[in-house]
């Protein structure tokens, strides 16, 4: 049996994650030994604007990867900036899990029928954002921590009233909690990325890449494609409230982006769709499409507003 070592973050959700990597890997006749690698953004629990943004969930990974430690990573996308380090490449990208976010309440709103000045928690920019676009009146507060600990924070009800989750993470824990109202697109555009694993090993290792082929879905590769084109081509990072959700569905790739004002004042989108082959040049379009209606100054505000 092929050996693989599999690096991941230490969190519940990224185990659950590795380990459902493995069983697969293990199902095709290869060992996947987790080495657990603790990442500078598992330690900071201030804003990760301030200390370097989301890639600190996966540089210490990445160097791992390297200096070969491990053989592959296992991120979630929406994690991983734009453009890779120099030596790494996807290795695979299995298919998506729900893409959409959660509301959880004590009892179970919806989003339009929580009270005027209700807190709602998220340490996401496009979340707070989006939050505000349709309900100003809403106090978002900042929240970070593991799913758990951001359900017993509300649960406890001292300091929130709402919270918005990742229907991905519920799910990969196996979590139902009661009070959870799943949030369509059209109500919260997802973040770039989400939903979706992301199998990094270094360019050019043909032998991890093949072992990882039966875990590569391409439907789902190709949507990430295009939401990570629009990614690069915007020019945001976490400091940025960006979305960007990509769908196959009739042998075409349909996608919706946006760039919001951080307060939610303002909020620019565009969408189109095109063949799962040229997924890239889609997200790249939106994303000149939304500069050219004044998405740099959106983002320049943006960044100077981050702590």
């Amino acid at each position: 049996m092929t050996r693989l070592r599999l690096g991941t973050r230490g969190s519940p959700l990224a185990l659950r994650q590795a380990r459902a990597v493995a069983a697969v890997l293990a199902a095709h006749g290869v060992e996947a030994e987790l080495e657990v690698v603790r990442t500078t953004g598992d330690a900071w629990q201030g804003s990760l604007a301030a200390v370097g943004g989301k890639g600190l969930f996966t540089k210490e990974l990445e160097e791992a990867l390297l200096a070969g430690r491990i053989d592959l990573a296992v991120h979630s996308m929406k994690d991983v900036p734009a453009t890779l380090a120099e030596g790494l490449a996807l290795g695979a990208t299995p298919a998506r899990e729900d893409a959409r976010d959660v509301l959880v309440t004590a009892g179970g709103l919806a989003l339009a029928a929580l009270p005027s000045g209700a807190r709602v928690g998220t340490s996401s920019l496009r979340r707070r954002a989006l939050l505000l676009a349709r309900r100003p009146d809403l106090r978002v507060v900042a929240l970070r921590g593991n799913v758990e600990t951001r359900l017993a924070k509300l649960a406890a009800r001292a300091e929130l009233d709402a919270i918005v989750l990742a229907a991905a993470g519920l799910r990969r824990l196996g979590l139902a909690p009661a009070g959870a109202r799943v949030l369509a697109p059209e109500e919260m555009l997802p973040a770039i990325g989400q939903g979706v694993l992301a199998l990094e090993i270094r360019a050019g290792d043909a032998a991890v890449g093949a072992a990882l082929a039966p875990l590569h879905d391409p439907a789902t590769a190709a949507c990430a494609a295009a939401e990570r084109a629009f990614l690069a081509a915007i020019g945001g990072d976490c400091r940025t409230p960006l979305a960007a959700h990509a769908v196959l569905a009739d042998g075409r790739v349909a996608m919706r982006a946006l760039v919001a004002e951080v307060d939610g004042s303002a909020v620019l989108a565009e969408e189109g769709a095109g063949a799962p082959a040229g997924a890239g040049a889609l997200g790249s379009q939106l994303a000149r499409a939304l500069l050219g209606r004044g998405a740099a100054a959106i983002i320049a505000r943006a960044r100077a507003a981050a702590p």
